[in-house]
């Protein structure tokens, strides 16, 4: 017989055994966290943060807004870091509501849309962290892995994904306990890199193009934006465990600013690397440490491999919340590291089939994961700004809660955007067809169109759910 997440409000006693123990599997799943279960401090978000975004997925951001978008290493900054302050000030609120009251980030998402209508965000993010981006980041470990200790790169895939999915396995003290280790030794490493690559680069070179190219630059900004909001959906996730009495403001300070620090760092040294010049090569980890002495290449490798790690750590934990928040019946105690343990296998077989072309659909994957975050984010905020009373538990894990406004606000902002301002090979937008100008703005169009839509359709429905639903304390 299998538990739903309701009895989990009634019987929470499973979570108070895990406490701060780091080497225990995590009991449950989405359920709320007691009071007696919180522990931890706003500042360990910091590098909670920092380490998923010291490996090789954040460089190459910066190296396909010089070598992709034709951008000058300054424009390339530019642009990037308009896009990652707009993903840090995403985060920065979605983080806040963590500690006040106890549940992912995905169930507070039931809000805006509904316990049904929010299978559909909840699916999109499984499929994006738990296969998309668990693929992205376990290629260029395994890369790494190769080129450093000279197998091949299957070999290396294997290594990182089963030492990534055992960190996601045993759950959250685990992986937050990782990622506070590995952060500062990685930005060790990653600051000596640094320092080599800008001390050869020319970061005053002129644009590919000679000049300034505003399709070029909103494409870098697209593609930084959606790496770096692409974090927000698990922003609860990591912060559901802190105590009520935590300062919202420094939960959503330390969260973000690790976020964008190490994003706008990292992404700031790809471009750089790209001013460089050199030969190019199939494997993009050994084009980036060649520009390195051998032992701080082997180091860089080595980092690169440890920075796959953290970052799929985060995201197969949160891509499990998300398929379990989809209303699947596990067994409460069992339910996200069985999830988690799934998408460990899913994700090698999709990271392996993307070995023989790590590189090609990169671009792509950053601007699809902003088409959906955009309108998912307008959803969510109008929702925040409607309602003005804190949730009662009960209502987040109620079936017959519905909000269809949310659901059709999140379909026509996603829907109308791409197909205006869409920008990809296989697919451009009407609006861009005719304004090549433009570049990528779909993100920032489905925020927009969402958000209107939602303060029209759903407001009613926000009125009566507070009604129905009154605000009482989260525990």
């Amino acid at each position: 017989m299998t538990a739903s997440p309701a009895d989990a409000i009634k019987d929470p006693a499973a979570a108070l055994g895990y406490g701060d123990k780091v080497l225990a599997v995590e009991p449950g799943g989405n359920e709320p966290i007691p009071l007696a279960a919180r522990h931890g401090n706003p500042r360990g978000l910091f590098w909670t943060w920092t380490a998923p975004n010291l490996e090789f997925a954040t460089i190459f951001v910066g190296v396909i807004s010089v070598a992709y978008f034709g951008l000058s290493f300054w424009q390339a900054v530019a642009a990037m870091v308009i896009g990652n302050g707009l993903g840090a000030i995403a985060h920065f609120l979605l983080s806040a509501q963590g500690p006040l009251h106890g549940v992912p980030q995905m169930v507070l998402g039931r809000l805006a849309f509904g316990y049904r209508g929010n299978i559909l965000p909840a699916t999109f993010m499984a499929i994006m962290c738990g296969v998309g981006w668990f693929a992205t980041n376990s290629v260029s470990g395994a890369f790494a892995l190769s080129t450093l200790f000279g197998f091949t790169p299957v070999i290396g895939l294997v290594i990182i994904v089963v030492a990534q999915t055992a960190f996601a396995f045993l759950g959250h003290n685990l992986v937050q306990r990782f990622e506070r280790i590995a952060a500062p030794i990685l930005a060790v490493v990653f600051i000596i890199g640094a320092v080599i690559i800008f001390s050869k680069s020319h970061v005053s070179a002129p644009a590919a193009e000679g000049g300034f190219s505003l399709g070029g630059f909103l494409l870098a900004v697209g593609a930084s934006f959606g790496y770096a909001a692409g974090w927000t959906p698990y922003a609860a996730d990591y912060t559901r465990y802190l105590p009520p009495t935590v300062s919202p403001r420094q939960t959503g300070f330390f969260a973000s600013a690790g976020l964008f620090v190490s994003c706008t760092v990292l992404m700031a040294v790809g471009a750089a690397s790209m001013t460089i010049g050199g030969e190019s090569s199939d494997n993009p980890t050994d084009a980036f440490t060649a520009h390195f002495p051998s032992v701080i290449a082997d180091l860089t490798l080595l980092a690169i491999a440890v920075g796959a790690i953290a970052a799929n750590a985060i995201n197969v934990y949160s891509g499990a919340m998300a398929f379990v928040t989809m209303g699947f019946r596990l067994p409460i105690g069992a339910q996200r590291a069985l999830v988690s343990a799934f998408f460990g296998v899913v994700g090698f077989l999709v990271a392996w089939w993307a070995l023989a072309d790590a590189a090609a659909s990169y671009e792509a994957f950053l601007l699809l994961v902003a088409y959906w975050i955009g309108p998912w984010l307008g959803v969510v905020f109008a929702d925040h700004l409607l309602r003005r009373e804190p949730p009662v538990l009960r209502m987040l894990y109620d079936p017959k809660y519905n909000n269809w406004g949310g659901f059709a606000s999140f379909v026509i902002g996603l829907v109308v955007s791409v197909l205006l301002f869409c920008n990809q090979e296989r697919f451009v937008g009407y609006v861009v067809r005719a304004v090549p100008e433009l570049g990528d703005i779909g993100a920032f169009v489905g925020f927009l169109i969402a958000f209107g839509c939602y303060l029209v359709l759903a407001r009613r429905r926000v009125e009566e759910s507070v009604q129905h639903y009154p605000a009482a304390t989260p525990h």
